[in-house]
């Protein structure tokens, strides 16, 4: 007798107790000190934690404790006084429970801003409010947008060596806000603070009176937050075939793998991808125990009526909402390599759980920061770059829109020499508004698969 679920695990109040979110910015404008302020000041620092950063800023000459040592963890980080890699952190307030990425500044580690920003439902982006809106501000903020993320906060720090001027902190709001809208980000909120004295952190400013938003904490606590998936496009990549071929289970066959978006459920009609063939949902089996419904992010195995052909990689997904296939895939790449990403290159193409042989077909422009402007067919990439590929693929592979599903329209692509990731892709169109540059016309000749 199977269960059966009548409701998700993220309904009703678990909808909104979780936040993920980013931080990003150039650097020196504060990130690290934003964010131990935020840990210190919410009272989500464990008093070891405390002494360990007093003892070190004491070793290090200063009187008071330097909160940015709260994330920055590696040697490096602390001996240079910047952040290398992504620190993650875990808090929570009465309101909401949070799972922070900090991510590093510097221009050589845009990509790790990539990676902390690819899950997260909201950014923080720091602005010096002496240096205003930089490149690397508005590198973040295009970033931001394609990932589609759906909240933006532009954190306007060290208001403090500014005399806490309106005029200022106004300016700046004003060109990022311009900007950002155009890049298609749905939601900008400005809010002026300074990490280091704690104005409009965690507690409000007694300084800026002008000011009547929300503190940073407050934002966070209370911007709405959808993580129901279980209405999206309904996919499952498959990650392994399990046959036990046991006494218990001579002729059990099942698909498993984690639900990346939408919902399944038993009896209904199912499509497998690439091969087109379909079958029917007899059984899912979600941790031992037969259901008759299942959802993202469920880990389960799915009972096929047919003996069919499946493998890791391939895609299951409803009948009557079967994304279509196809070995050429544009996309908007952030190239995060060292080594540029130049058009005929080898490549293997990474989309859920299926890695496939591709060539880079075209790179029909590259984006440029300073005023959104479309450079045409630079012919390559170079670390940091942003801009549209096309890849031909060795095989057929269903590829969602990003817009659509950031599960299943994403990928990465892989130097099949030494398995370094060179660039994150977005399939679709590139920002919310933007179209898509129309791909070139395909020459097979060129292609040897």
């Amino acid at each position: 007798m199977t269960s059966t679920a009548t409701s998700g695990p993220l309904d009703g109040l678990s909808a909104t107790t979780l936040l993920r979110f980013a931080t990003a910015g150039s650097v020196d404008d504060g990130k690290s000190t934003l964010v131990g302020r935020l840990l210190h000041d919410s009272k989500s620092v464990l008093a070891d934690q405390l002494e360990a950063v007093e003892h070190a800023s004491r070793n290090r000459g200063q009187d008071t404790p330097d909160l940015a040592l709260l994330t920055d963890g590696l040697r490096a980080e602390r001996e240079q006084g910047i952040t290398i890699d992504v620190a993650y952190r875990y808090f929570a307030t009465p309101r909401r429970r949070f799972i922070l990425a900090d991510t590093p500044g510097h221009v050589q580690y845009t990509r790790n801003m990539v990676t902390g920003a690819s899950t997260a439902e909201l950014t923080v982006i720091l602005v010096d409010a002496r240096n205003g809106v930089v490149e690397q501000t508005r590198r973040h903020a295009a970033i931001a947008a394609l990932l589609r993320v759906p909240h933006v906060v532009l954190a306007v720090n060290k208001m403090d060596l500014v005399d806490y001027a309106e005029p200022v902190f106004a300016a700046i709001a004003e060109e990022f806000t311009a900007y950002a809208t155009e890049l298609g980000v749905p939601e900008i909120t400005a809010i002026p603070i300074s990490a280091l004295a704690g104005d409009n952190v965690v507690e409000p400013s007694a300084t800026m009176d002008w000011y009547g938003g929300p503190t940073v904490l407050e934002h966070l606590e209370t911007v709405p937050v959808s993580h129901d998936l279980t209405a999206c496009h309904a996919r499952l990549p498959v990650q392994i075939v399990i046959r036990p071929q046991t006494a218990d289970h001579p002729d059990y066959r099942g698909y498993a793998g984690q639900i990346a978006a939408g919902t399944f459920r038993v009896g209904e009609q199912v499509t497998v991808l690439p091969s087109g063939r379909t079958t029917t949902v007899t059984g899912i089996d979600l941790l031992g125990t037969p259901v008759d419904v299942a959802w993202t992010p469920q880990s389960v195995t799915l009972l096929l009526a047919d003996d069919l052909d499946i493998s890791r990689g391939d895609l299951i997904v409803p009948s009557d909402d079967a994304p279509a296939t196809s070995q050429d895939v544009t996309a908007t790449v952030c190239h995060v390599a060292d080594r540029p990403l130049t058009v005929g290159q080898r490549v293997l193409l990474k989309h859920t759980t299926r890695t496939v042989k591709a060539l880079v077909k075209e790179i029909p422009s590259r984006l440029t920061l300073d005023d959104l402007s479309q450079h045409p067919e630079p012919g390559r990439l170079d670390a940091n770059d942003i801009g549209r590929v096309t890849v031909r693929l060795a095989e057929p592979l269903a590829v969602d829109s990003y817009a659509d599903s950031r599960r299943t329209g994403s990928f990465l692509l892989i130097d099949p020499a030494d398995g370094t990731t060179l660039a994150a892709g977005m399939a679709g169109d590139a920002f919310a508004d933007g179209p898509a540059p129309a791909p070139a016309d395909a020459d097979d000749e060129a292609w040897d698969f």
